[in-house]
């Protein structure tokens, strides 16, 4: 049996002393990524997410943590950034104005991460310009083959260990890897017609502080950052995991219409 030490891939600031963002990637070119959120609380960056409407950010489940982040009046998305501890101005600060988890997500005590997925409703709409863009969604539900190289972008860290904090926006290329072998790996934790998942080489990696960060494969968004392993992102046994986009559009669909 998989051990469940795995770790959810929230940002910490506000917790303290926890590693967060892209690992063995490269600076984007700024805003090259235009479709890219900082999801923030009280300022602090905790989740990465993407503008899929003027008025809607798709990002993960468990991003809203009651626990942690318990006032929905301090959470705000920052579109149009590049350096998110900088007063930009391209950048677009926004409050939230409602979470809208997956029900089946709430009603699993997410103890089911293959639903770990959630939209933001937005108080008022992103004035969309060069540096503030929509990303369109995938048409419909299809397969995602493996070995495909795909992106995300994160901001945090550049290390497992959290040393080499950086505020702007980075990227890493993944290889996706085979479900039967995500499966194989993570038993129970892996559902393949609801999510996919890409192998780290030991070296490239996403972390902490990414959560809710798109999965970019031949520009399209297939997945949505979920979870890893304790410890070590860069670890190769097991892979990271992603929520798969196509499968939940009617979902999309329907709370956004």
């Amino acid at each position: 049996m998989v051990s469940s030490s795995f770790i959810l891939l929230l940002g910490i600031s506000l917790a303290g002393g926890m590693e967060s963002g892209i690992i063995g990637g490269k600076v984007v070119k700024p805003h090259s990524r235009p479709y890219m959120a900082s999801i923030q609380y009280k300022k602090h960056h905790i989740c990465g997410g993407m503008l899929i409407r003027e008025d809607y950010v798709l990002t993960a489940g468990h991003c809203l943590n009651h626990n942690v982040y318990p006032v929905q009046d301090h959470t705000e998305v920052v579109l149009g950034a590049h350096n998110i501890n900088k007063v930009e101005k391209s950048q677009q600060r926004i409050p939230v104005m409602k979470f809208i988890r997956h029900p089946l997500f709430e009603q699993s005590n997410e103890q089911d991460y293959s639903y770990d997925i959630m939209l933001l409703k937005l108080k008022k709409k992103a004035k969309l310009n060069k540096f503030v863009k929509v990303m369109p969604l995938p048409k419909k539900n299809g397969k995602t083959p493996a070995n495909v190289k795909c992106s995300i972008a994160g901001w945090g860290s550049k290390t497992p260990k959290g040393s080499q904090a950086s505020d702007v926006m980075q990227e890493v290329k993944l290889k996706l890897q085979f479900s039967f072998e995500c499966k194989n790996k993570w038993q129970q934790f892996f559902n393949s017609e609801r999510m996919i998942c890409s192998v780290s080489d030991g070296k490239h990696a996403f972390c902490l502080g990414d959560s809710g960060s798109p999965l970019i494969c031949n520009t399209k968004p297939q997945g949505i950052a979920s979870f890893t392993t304790v410890g070590s992102c860069t670890n190769t046994k097991y892979p990271q995991i992603y929520v798969k986009i196509s499968y939940f559009l009617p979902w999309i669909k329907e709370n956004i219409r």
